[in-house]
């Protein structure tokens, strides 16, 4: 499927190639080895980049606050600044290993937004804020979403602060040594709305050769640690049928999922071992235990039970098989999200007011989005990623996609932050 823009808009025009500069700007903090982005939540190189932001943020005048979760909130005053204000956002954080676009596409989308309005002399009715999320990967503090939950009162303060990371570092203690902990929560800094731009994470809309896609809601998936716990021993003199192998039984729990998500009928279930730990590991021992790492993912909520009844079973099977003991955790819970349909409608609008077509899609993956539509009306934008590849060093947006979906935001934005 192809579009061609044939209708000339109307709205204020963002610049793509600055937007395209400010991208690779951003990129130059915390370069990974093969041209990806290594900016670790609330690492020196994270610190770097909010800094960056800030400094790009002051030339335009604005203000900023940080609440308790040191979520950034970047202020452009309206005409009634009595009127809650219209956010647009996303984060700065990268996987270890991360590109250059997933999350600081819509952080730098937004300013850049900002940055057209300030050359054109338009205020809106509504202040704007440009928002900041803090650890939204939770590739170095588990669980993912972290500063947005907490604003959105999702995940405790307390149990946000106390994740760890692999050196035993807390949260908390890597937030307070920041500089960016803030004394504000959401009732101090509440929302009309929010909208966020994002990369898909995957291969639909370049599959339909589309520039964006209508985000309509947001697959709902579970996290779980599982461990194996069985007997370490000598590789050559115990036999077979006197093993209690946790590695055999991960394995064929592994297998068993595997065929149970593919026999799905609807194609939607997701399963994902994203880390598999032998402990102390030796070719010739029989290993004492082993620990999975499975993420799950459907759109239906009813499917995602179905999804984790289906992984106990399993995993108790296996168990039994082996003769080994098992320990299921649940590490995260997101529901499966539906956005407002009005923010939907708006950013539809704004896509065929340029002569694109208004493609609605469901996100696999989760984003602050989610956790921001407990508390305020909430969509999201999406261009295509070549091959559909993220959280990956190759990952790459076109930049006449990064441009086209900026001008989206920027119209529907105006849309929303006009109404009173």
């Amino acid at each position: 499927m192809t579009t061609h823009a044939t209708n000339v808009p109307t709205t204020p025009q963002i610049d793509g190639e600055r937007l395209w500069s400010s991208l690779m700007g951003m990129a130059r903090i915390g370069p990974s080895p093969n041209g990806g982005s290594r900016r670790l939540a609330l690492s020196d190189e994270d610190l770097a980049g909010r800094q960056q932001l800030l400094d790009w943020a002051a030339l335009l005048g604005c203000e900023w606050q940080m609440d308790q979760a040191g979520n950034m909130f970047i202020y452009r005053p309206g005409r009634d600044n009595d009127l809650s204000p219209v956010a647009v956002g996303s984060h700065l954080d990268t996987q270890p290993l991360g590109g250059r676009f997933d999350g600081v596409l819509g952080v730098l989308a937004g300013l850049e937004i900002f940055r057209t309005l300030n050359d054109q002399g338009i205020t809106t009715q509504r202040p704007l804020v440009l928002v900041n999320w803090t650890n939204e990967e939770g590739s170095r503090f588990a669980p993912a979403l972290g500063g947005s939950g907490v604003y959105s009162e999702r995940l405790s303060l307390e149990d946000f602060r106390a994740a760890e990371d692999r050196d035993g570092v807390s949260l908390g203690e890597a937030l307070d040594q920041s500089g960016y902990k803030g004394s504000l929560t959401r009732h101090d800094l509440p929302l009309a709305a929010y909208l966020e731009l994002h990369i898909e994470q995957g291969p639909i809309l370049e599959k339909k050769n589309l520039p964006v896609g209508i985000v309509s809601g947001v697959q709902g998936l579970r996290w779980y640690d599982i461990t194996f716990t069985g007997d370490s021993a000598h590789a050559g003199p115990t036999p077979m049928e006197y093993r209690h192998d946790p590695l055999m039984a991960a394995t064929a729990f592994v297998e068993a999922m595997r065929k149970s998500v593919l026999d799905d009928a609807d194609g939607a279930s997701r399963l994902t071992i994203g880390d598999f730990q032998v402990a102390e590991p030796s070719r010739n021992v029989i290993p004492g235990a082993v620990t999975l790492q499975v993420d799950v993912r459907h759109t239906k909520e009813a499917a995602l039970q179905t999804l984790d009844d289906n992984l106990r079973a399993h995993v108790q099977a296996a168990a039994e098989r082996e003769g080994v003991n098992a320990n299921i955790s649940v590490v995260w819970h997101m529901p499966v999200t539906r956005f407002d349909e009005a923010l939907v409608k708006d950013l539809s609008s704004a896509t065929e007011a340029l002569g694109h077509v208004p493609f609605c899609m469901m996100s696999g993956a989760g984003h602050d989005a989610v956790n921001v539509s407990y508390v305020t009306p909430t969509a999201m934008l999406f261009i295509p990623c070549r091959g559909g590849i993220s959280h990956n060093e190759r990952e790459y947006a076109e930049p006449e996609h990064c441009a086209i979906a900026a001008q989206v935001l920027c119209d529907a934005l105006l849309r929303t932050a006009n109404r009173e």
